[in-house]
C-alpha cells in the first residue's frame, strides 16, 4: 500500500505580492511538517482576486499579471521543493491578454498549467477565457486543475477524468450569497453549493477531490473558506470549516479509485452515443 498524503488550504491572500509569499511559505512549511506531498492553496493567492464581480463598481487594476515562466512562479516552485504545490495567479499570457490561471510546480519547475474557462458575473471583463481542460502526471499521480466557477460544470471534471486525471484540484476564490446575506457563513447558501459541487464531482468521476479556496474578507467580498479533502465516494475526509486552515487527508489513491470503481464503475459504464441533444452527440 502507497499512501499520499495530502492538504487543501483556506487562507486570505491580498494584492502585495510579498505578504502573499510569507502566507504560502508559511502554508507549505506547515504542510512539509506534517507530511504533506500534495498541497492545493486558492485561487488568486499571488495578487489577490478581483475586489467586486459588480460592473458598476469602481475596480483597482487588479492583480498583478505573472508570466509562467517569471520569476514569481520559479520563486513557488523553490518553495515547493520535494512537494507538489497547486497555486492560483493572474497569467499574463504571451498573446497580451490576462487570464484567471492556476499552476503546479514542484523543485523541479512547472508541471502543469490551467487557465480558467468559466467566468461568472463580471469576471470576464477581467480575464480572457481558458480553452481546455487537461491531466497531467506529476510525482504524486495524474492531476487535472480547475478553477472556481469551472466546477459547477460537469463536463469540466468529466473530462479531466476521461484524461486520466486520478486527483482533481480546483482552487477558488469563492464568496458568500451576494444577497439575502446571513451573518454566519455556515449557513450560507453559496457555501452548500460549494461543498455540493465539490462532493458530486468527485463522486460521480470517483476520483480524489482537493478544493481550496479564500478566506477571510477581499474588496466587498466575503469567502466561505472550506477548502476540503474529498475521496471517490463524495465523503469529506477534512475540511477547514469557513475559517482560515487546512484539510488534511491521506490515502492511497490508487487503492481508493480501484474500490469506488470496483462495482459500480462511473466512467466505465457512460453510454456517450445516448447523450444527445438538438441533434448532437456529447463526447
Amino acid at each position: 500500500m502507497s499512501t499520499l498524503r495530502m492538504a487543501a488550504a483556506a487562507d486570505e491572500f491580498g494584492r502585495d505580492l510579498e505578504e502573499d509569499f510569507a502566507i504560502a511559505e508559511r502554508l507549505i512549511k506547515e504542510a512539509r511538517a506534517d507530511g504533506v506531498r500534495l498541497l492545493a492553496l486558492p485561487e488568486a493567492c499571488l495578487g489577490g482576486y478581483l475586489l467586486s464581480l459588480d460592473n458598476d463598481t469602481e475596480l483597482d487594476e487588479g492583480p498583478p499579471a505573472l508570466a509562467l515562466d517569471g520569476p514569481e512562479i520559479r520563486r513557488l516552485a523553490a518553495l515547493a521543493g520535494e512537494m507538489t504545490v497547486v497555486a492560483g495567479y493572474c497569467e499574463a499570457g504571451t498573446d497580451g491578454r490576462r487570464y484567471n490561471s492556476v499552476a503546479c510546480v514542484n523543485g523541479d519547475g512547472v508541471l502543469g498549467n490551467h487557465r480558467k474557462v468559466h467566468q461568472p458575473l463580471s469576471e470576464d471583463a477581467s480575464y480572457a477565457s481558458g480553452d481546455r481542460f487537461h491531466a497531467f502526471e506529476t510525482p504524486v499521480g495524474r492531476i487535472g486543475m480547475m478553477i472556481c466557477y469551472d466546477k459547477a460544470f460537469p463536463e469540466s471534471a468529466r473530462a479531466l477524468a476521461l484524461d486520466g486525471a486520478e486527483i482533481g484540484v480546483v482552487v477558488s476564490a469563492w464568496p458568500g450569497a451576494r444577497t439575502n446575506a446571513t451573518t454566519d457563513l455556515a449557513g450560507d447558501r453559496w457555501k452548500r453549493r460549494f461543498d455540493l459541487f465539490d462532493r458530486a464531482r468527485a463522486l460521480e468521476n470517483q476520483i480524489v477531490w482537493l478544493s481550496a479556496n479564500q478566506a477571510g474578507t477581499f474588496g466587498s467580498l466575503r469567502f466561505v473558506g472550506s477548502a476540503k479533502v474529498v475521496d471517490p465516494g463524495g465523503e469529506i475526509l477534512a475540511d477547514t470549516g469557513v475559517g482560515a486552515g487546512m484539510a488534511v487527508a491521506e490515502l492511497d489513491v490508487a487503492q481508493a479509485l480501484e474500490t469506488a470503481r470496483r462495482a459500480m464503475g462511473h466512467l466505465r459504464d457512460r453510454r456517450p452515443e445516448t447523450y444527445t441533444y438538438a441533434g448532437a452527440v456529447s463526447a
